[in-house]
């Protein structure tokens, strides 16, 4: 803890490609973190509220950061807006370390507090809840991941990831452009990170929406 202040990961990488850390892999991460005084911090913007089938994926791993970033989904990506939790230990730190008369927990920047951007995101919370998008995301995880994986017999694919309604996959080098374009013009936009396409259905998405997804792939790839 001497040398490093904390360390700074994503549970699962998202835009680079949908990268599954292997079996007990951030729970070790935790362990050696504990062990030597650093900080774990887990960037959740994309796979926070509900992407992995679980809320986050603190809970889809059982691993308990001590910080957490979010934004993205916070407002159904309709608002910019982001946010920071931390545990009740570094809160109660900070607050008892602050000299008489300061602000709880005091933070802040030009553009905080947007109005747009909060009602938004009150207007989000409210409808995961009350619509159990969370519970329909671990829902169609399975028939998705089904869909996903049933591709591996098509020879253009190199490698297949993913993980809750997350996935992604690799195509053959230097390819990644001309299938956009192709799959967008049969009716599917994909995320391209160079050669690896993206995948992140919408919650409210349903089997047709899954099957259609994974024929508009096959025919196209």
């Amino acid at each position: 803890g001497r040398n490093i202040a904390a360390c700074f990961v994503e549970p699962v990488a998202g835009s680079t490609g949908c990268l599954v850390p292997p079996v007990g892999y951030l729970e070790r991460l935790r362990e050696i973190c504990d062990a030597h005084g650093i900080l774990l911090i887990f960037d959740e913007v994309i796979t926070g509220f509900g992407r992995l089938g679980h809320p986050f994926a603190a809970d889809a791993f059982g691993v308990m950061p001590d910080i957490m970033t979010l934004a993205k989904a916070l407002t159904n990506g309709v608002m910019p807006m982001g946010a920071v939790a931390v545990s009740e230990t570094i809160y109660d730190t900070i607050n008892e370390a602050a000299p008489d008369g300061a602000m709880e927990f005091f933070h802040g920047y030009t553009y905080s507090g947007n109005p747009a951007s909060s009602a938004a995101g009150i207007a989000a919370l409210d409808i995961y809840e009350n619509e159990n998008l969370f519970g329909r995301a671990a829902d169609l995880s399975k028939p998705f991941l089904d869909m996903l994986f049933g591709l591996k017999d098509l020879d253009c694919i190199s490698d297949i990831r993913g993980y809750g309604l997350l996935g992604a996959i690799d195509l053959a080098p230097g390819s990644g452009a001309e299938m956009l374009k192709k799959l967008y013009a049969a009716g599917l936009y994909v995320k391209f990170t160079g050669d690896t396409a993206l995948l992140a259905p919408a919650f409210i998405a349903g089997q047709d929406d899954i099957d259609e997804i994974g024929g508009i792939l096959r025919d196209v790839l």
